[in-house]
């Protein structure tokens, strides 16, 4: 399969972005990125399984055999996040996921529009 390289605005953004091929593979991390998994070392390569909890396995497993989208906040400490993660295809065929993570304002507005 050959991955598509990703453009160099991604590598500077104010939020993390981890990329994963199908197999769970972590094949890309962002400065932020990079910079919130620092405790696990340069960690591209490796399995993205191995940093997550049963739960979240479940879930990844699921992003990947249907293709879904998966979005939901939290908080640590002062910071509220967050994470959308969604599959990435590639020639119509789920090829891995992505993970964006932002951090969000507590009392962030929503508008309703027609």
């Amino acid at each position: 399969m050959n991955i598509p390289s990703l453009p160099d605005w991604a590598y500077g953004m104010n939020c993390a972005v981890t990329v994963c091929d199908a197999d769970c593979k972590i094949i890309y991390m962002n400065e932020k990125s990079r910079l919130t998994f620092a405790r696990h070392g340069d960690i591209i390569g490796h399995n993205l399984l191995d940093y997550h909890p049963a739960r979240a396995i479940e879930i990844i497993k699921q992003l990947l055999a249907t293709g879904g989208t998966n979005c939901y906040t939290i908080e640590k400490g002062p910071v509220k996040k967050m994470i959308y993660q969604t599959a990435w295809k590639q020639e119509g065929r789920v090829a891995g996921l992505v993970e964006i993570s932002m951090e969000i304002p507590h009392d962030m507005p929503h508008y309703v529009r027609s």
